[in-house]
């Protein structure tokens, strides 16, 4: 039976002389570095969506108990992430925490659909820059978010007020005593994440999110620091499954538009971390399909439950594979921690400074937003550095869903634009040096590449460079492809050039020389 139950995590990453003790020892090792990296940011990303911190850490167990026991990729981990905390705040401030369920268990089905239906490769046709675009826009609403939470202050709605804010929540914490307090254990939680990974042997020991917090939970205790700390209601009591009323919800056009940016975004995010988590080792590597089916499946059951939307989170999923797991028994096993932690000792939430929880956020946010690939990225291609930067203001001046709308729109302009390559080739001019009478031959111009209304102009440019006096017959076999725009345009123009041409030598035959 102990060795059916090994058999059944065995196959990504093991080798094959590896026993199934030795295999479970590293899974079960993992798990708690998971577990351990897992607890501040489910905590936190609730705090910041606006709900319980109670509902970070459901979600976080339904990412290991229901979506780590299905196929898909066996390494990464899943549960709630930075990269949809805007997203789902706007949504509770306008629909209400009871309606999240709802959101959630519609996206869960989607993704479930388009797992079926083998939609889950073609997240791989996404444009690079439109997701890194994505994730700095929400880094950057993110970080200006919690830079509020940083001084126990409330933070504005809006992107842009967040950012036009911050002059004046300078002036108010430079006021206050208790919201300076309040900043010196958030900035101090972020630099013992910066600094932390340098101790090597502390850093094996402890993850640096639960260093940082519990270091500044220590340090608030200590010195009873007049600080806001994180609400506890206790699992059950956060537990909100949908209604009846909360499903008539979904007739409203803006439920819709948050439930495909829940699914989007949802999606998008686990699928390109799945690519990124293959990079790191030798194991099998990822079934998008069934990996989107098991993201549906999580959120379904999460949506259930009333709980945040999950997807596969890129930070659990690097500590996972650097702390040895082999097979999904690691993924599995953290879900059981986060469940006995919260279940056990749920009161431990309430001693947690939401300062130090903003920290990690703003640490979070900042790693999301890629400086680092910026510059090569303008050096090496300048159209996908400025739909980058062009996606993250959007979503920065509108919201998430309309700013990825507006990205992915300028990536297929920029790429039907590089792709409606024309050339136009004219022979028959060597006929005007030829004696008389080879002038009046037809030019032939043929047209090669792909013809669409992006190309037009240029294409009437070159026409209308043309001999005037000479009747021009045009070959469009040379094209891969003409769209209807395109052809009518061409036409016409060959039809009228040429009508011109016999025109005025009509005219010239009746004028006397």
């Amino acid at each position: 039976m102990r060795n059916s139950l090994f058999d059944r995590f065995r196959g990504a990453g093991g080798t094959s002389g590896s026993s199934g003790a030795k295999t479970f020892r590293a899974d079960f090792t993992a798990s708690l570095v998971v577990f351990l990296v897992a607890v501040p940011l489910c905590v936190g990303v609730a705090v910041a969506s606006g709900v319980p911190a109670e509902l970070g850490l459901i979600t976080g167990i339904v990412g290991g108990l229901v979506t780590g026991f299905l196929p898909g990729s066996s390494l990464q981990v899943s549960g709630p992430a930075a990269g949809l905390t805007v997203l789902v705040y706007e949504a509770v401030e306008q629909y209400g925490v009871a309606a999240l369920g709802v959101l959630v268990l519609i996206s869960g089905l989607l993704q479930l659909a388009m797992g079926a239906f083998g939609l889950g490769r073609w997240f791989r046709a996404i444009s690079v820059a439109v997701v890194q675009g994505m994730l700095a826009g929400i880094g950057l609403v993110l970080i200006a978010g919690q830079l509020y939470a940083l001084a126990d202050a409330k933070a504005p709605s809006s992107g842009l007020d967040k950012i036009f804010g911050i002059p004046e929540l300078i002036g108010d914490v430079a006021g206050s005593g208790d919201a300076l307090k309040a900043l010196a254990v958030g900035v101090a939680t972020i630099a013992v994440l910066v600094l932390w990974p340098r101790f090597r042997q502390g850093a094996k020991v402890l993850p640096a999110p639960l260093a940082a917090v519990a270091l500044a939970t220590g340090a608030t205790a200590i010195f009873d620091l007049p600080i806001a700390r994180v609400e506890v209601k206790g699992l059950l009591d956060a537990i909100q499954p949908p209604g009846g009323s909360e499903f008539q919800a979904l007739a409203e056009v803006g439920v819709i538009g948050t439930v495909l940016a829940f699914t989007l975004i949802a999606s998008a995010e686990s699928l390109f971390s799945a690519a990124a988590v293959d990079r790191l080792h030798d194991g099998a590597r990822t079934d998008y399909d069934k990996e989107l089916m098991a993201q549906g499946a999580g959120n379904a059951v999460c949506g259930v439950l009333g709980a945040l939307p999950m997807t596969a989170v890129i930070v659990r999923s690097a500590a996972n594979v650097q702390a040895g797991a082999k097979t999904k028994a690691s993924r599995v096993l953290h879900g059981v921690w986060l469940l006995i932690f919260a279940v056990l000792f749920p009161s431990a939430l309430g001693i947690i400074p939401v300062a130090a929880l903003a920290g990690v956020l703003v640490y979070s946010g900042w790693k999301l937003i890629p400086t680092k690939d910026l510059v090569p990225l303008w050096r090496s291609h300048r159209g996908e550095a400025i739909i980058l930067v062009v996606t993250a203001g959007a979503i920065v001046v509108t919201n998430m869903f309309e700013g990825v709308i507006i990205g992915l729109l300028m990536a297929v302009a920029k790429t039907a634009w590089e792709t409606s390559h024309v050339h136009v080739e004219v022979s028959g001019r060597e006929n005007d040096d030829a004696g008389a009478g080879a002038g009046d031959k037809p030019l032939r111009v043929r047209v090669r590449g792909n013809a669409t209304f992006l190309r037009l102009p240029k294409l009437l440019d070159e026409l209308e460079g043309l001999p005037r006096e000479r009747e021009v017959e045009l070959d469009l076999t040379g094209l891969r492809h003409v769209d209807h725009a395109c052809e009518m345009a061409l036409a016409t123009w060959t039809e009228r050039h040429n009508a011109v041409v016999k025109r005025d030598a009509a005219i010239e035959e009746r004028v006397p020389a």
